[in-house]
């Protein structure tokens, strides 16, 4: 604990109730040794969200504005993001992943590091506008809402992802035969047009093994459901000053 976390508990405890931030308390106390061991590489598991790995999308009424809009207007979300992948878009680079740079695993960030590309606004339209609205009210501002782009034969090995508080949720774009997605040793496919969501504390992986298209997903890391107001407060706080501690 910093300074500035006792500041901020004491703050929340005081707007919300003595219990507000005990499980954010609990998560950066807790041994990994209680965890799950598909667990094993994440960095917090906050107690007391979903233990499931996968999860489905109908079981969180609250997201169904946000799945909804993505599904209605895939079309034209694929349509735009394949138009600047065609013309080569200066937006598009490396995926920077904690387990390194691919040369095969592309990205097109609308949100990274904290701030959002506005330079997108006008190059895809559709998914700016689900980004402002129906997405702003979900996307955790520590991490990022990106295009993920696999291409041919692509796969990326298995990891497990910061922590759980957050969840990453899939609009599965455009998706070629021959592409999976396992989390926690249970293999899944994307359905062109649908979301897909899971706990990517969980050890997962994907792969893209046609030999010449590309698989594209709109990633969203959002929080989880189950939180509340305190807690995501609490989380901001100590993830910003951990980060700082670590010089990241």
């Amino acid at each position: 604990m910093t300074p500035e976390i006792d500041r901020k508990f004491a703050e929340l405890k005081q707007t919300y109730g003595a219990s507000a931030v005990e499980r954010v308390e609990a998560m950066l106390y807790a041994s990994p040794k209680s965890r799950d061991p598909l667990q094993h590489d994440a960095r917090f598991v906050m107690p007391g969200l979903s233990t499931t790995p996968w999860l489905d999308t109908d079981d969180y009424e609250v997201l169904t504005p946000l799945v909804s809009r993505l599904e209605q207007e895939h079309k034209q979300i694929k349509a735009e993001v394949n138009a600047l992948i065609k013309n080569g878009s200066a937006h598009i680079g490396n995926y920077q992943h904690y387990l390194g740079t691919q040369r095969d695993w592309d990205a097109l960030y609308l949100y990274k590091g904290g701030q959002s590309n506005d330079a997108l606004t006008e190059l895809l339209p559709t998914s700016w506008d689900i980004f402002q609205n129906e997405l702003s009210t979900w996307h955790c501002p520590l991490l990022e809402v990106h295009y993920s782009i696999l291409k041919p034969g692509a796969v990326i090995k298995p990891h497990c992802d910061l922590w759980n508080f957050t969840i990453n949720l899939h609009l599965a774009v455009d998706i070629p035969t021959e592409c999976s997605i396992t989390v926690a040793n249970d293999e899944r496919h994307w359905e062109e047009g649908k979301c897909l969501l899971f706990d990517y504390s969980y050890e997962h992986e994907a792969s893209n093994r046609h030999p010449n298209q590309h698989r594209i997903c709109l990633l969203m890391d959002i929080w989880h459901p189950n939180l509340t107001a305190a807690e995501k407060l609490a989380l901001v706080t100590v993830i910003t000053e951990v980060r700082a501690l670590m010089g990241e």
